[in-house]
């Protein structure tokens, strides 16, 4: 060993080997940004189909929601077949592999709607590949690899450090997609063919951070296999789908985090539409929403260099408290000054602030609650575990979009006028500053029943007790 070389601990505080180097962590960070990038772009076609290619937006609204509750169904069922293939822990990366080129294609398919066939043949177009791009190819990407955190490492520490990047994943694609989109879509003349162009580009990068995800995952996974190193955890006997279903409905930590994935989606789906919107019926420019996204920057990275120390100082609970309550107030500076633009930025830049540490506990939380399934029934039901991440975001985010069809709708929302309505300012009004507020309070009342933390260590000391008991049984 060098002299002065910082050793590196092999165990965590709680005695679970540490297994992850920095180059696991960047190849699981862009698996996380692929995807983040394919899901904020869905997040952004609502716009795109009423501005940009002309479609009714009664018929969007009804469109994105049969999508989104068709493609929530898939996800436990998918995360079920996972668990009965065979493959050992390889077997959450190969569909990585397989899905890459097809996630590629679909992301431009997205914006080639063929709206001068007419409105129904445009309708039925967009309905099929939004089943595709969520239902099928983003679940068969998505569910294996929100089990890999699982199934990567044991460590408690290293699955918060992956939550953490997956989380700077996610927002970075989101912001990218937000400050980006607009204003190069306009640059290129804002056109539907300057849409097709950039979801061309926004396909190589979703192909190639699915790639290197996959290429060291399976790496990784292999190595752990022929050194006998116990890296992940073994493969377990697989359960009856129905048998499945029956358990994870019967752990209340799994319902809370699947309602907590659920509304959370539905405030993030409009929260992706709604800025393009306000910008533009409210203050006049839709160009304004680079502006927003580029000035959220500083408070995005300052939220993330200080999510461990605040998760350390405040726990699970008490950091996703912070992060809902403070939203909401956030939010409510914007409804008595709703025309201000420094107040829209300023409450904005608060409310990204204090939700990233919130963000970062997503994976972590259906950690737990993977690990409750083993405490109550001797199984850990990982894959169709975590349908509650895909089945939750992906009702939510069909939801937002009809929840957002309905509000323009009652707005009597009109693309084609210069000026906006009152109708339709009250509209934006009503689902950009308000119902955000609604949605975070009720979210931290369901939370309120996630008592885990507390009792997470006393189970694991259970479980392990009964590992010990079995060979002399």
């Amino acid at each position: 060993m060098a002299f002065g070389k910082k050793v590196r601990p092999t165990v965590d505080k709680d005695g679970a080997a540490l297994v992850m180097r920095k180059r696991d962590y960047l190849a699981d960070f862009s698996g996380q940004l692929g995807l983040g990038l394919m899901a904020n772009l869905v997040g952004q076609l609502q716009y795109f189909y009423t501005d940009k290619v002309g479609i009714a937006v009664g018929s969007v609204g009804v469109v994105m929601v049969i999508a989104k509750v068709v493609d929530a169904l898939t996800d436990i069922w998918f995360g079920n077949i996972i668990d009965h293939s065979k493959g050992g822990n390889m077997k959450y990366y190969k569909w990585m592999l397989r899905m890459a080129v097809p996630a590629a294609a679909i992301t431009v398919m997205m914006f080639t709607v063929p709206i001068k066939a007419g409105q129904i043949p445009a309708v039925a177009y967009v309905l099929v590949t939004n089943l595709l791009i969520t239902a099928v190819i983003y679940t068969m990407i998505a569910t294996p690899f929100a089990a890999t955190m699982i199934v990567r490492t044991r460590s408690q520490q290293e699955r918060g450090n992956m939550g953490i990047l997956r989380a700077v994943g996610s927002y970075a694609s989101g912001m990218v997609i937000a400050i980006a989109t607009i204003p190069i879509t306009n640059m290129l003349g804002g056109t539907q063919a300057a849409w097709i162009k950039y979801g061309a580009v926004i396909a190589l990068i979703v192909l190639l951070s699915l790639l290197i995800c996959y290429a060291n995952g399976s790496k990784a996974m292999r190595k752990a296999v022929e050194d006998d190193t116990a890296a992940a955890e073994p493969e377990e006997e697989p359960v009856e789908f129905l048998t499945a279903v029956k358990c994870l409905f019967g752990n209340k930590y799994w319902v809370i985090v699947l309602l907590f994935n659920l509304i959370t989606a539905v405030s993030s789906a409009i929260a992706a539409s709604s800025g393009a919107y306000y910008c533009k019926w409210i203050f006049g420019n839709d160009n304004l929403v680079a502006i927003a996204g580029s000035a959220g920057l500083l408070s995005t990275f300052l939220g993330f260099v200080l999510s461990n120390p605040i998760i350390k100082k405040l726990g699970v609970k008490g950091t996703i408290n912070l992060g809902l309550l403070g939203y909401a107030a956030s939010c409510a500076v914007r409804c008595f000054v709703p025309t201000n633009l420094a107040a829209y930025i300023g409450s904005g830049l608060v409310g990204s602030f204090i939700q990233i540490p919130l963000m970062c506990l997503y994976g972590v939380l259906l950690a737990m609650a993977v690990d409750y399934n083993e405490y109550k029934y001797d199984k850990k039901l990982v894959a169709v575990s975590s349908g509650a991440i895909g089945f939750g975001n992906k009702v939510g985010g069909g939801l937002g979009a009809l929840v957002l069809a309905l509000f323009l709708m009652i707005g009597s929302y009109d693309s084609t006028l210069s000026v906006a309505t009152t109708s339709m300012r009250y509209a934006i009004y009503a689902f950009s500053n308000y119902l955000p507020i609604v949605l975070n309070v009720g979210m931290f009342l369901i939370f309120r029943g996630f008592d885990l933390e507390e009792k997470l260590p006393a189970m694991r000391a259970e479980v392990a007790k009964r590992h010990t008991q079995k060979p002399e049984e």
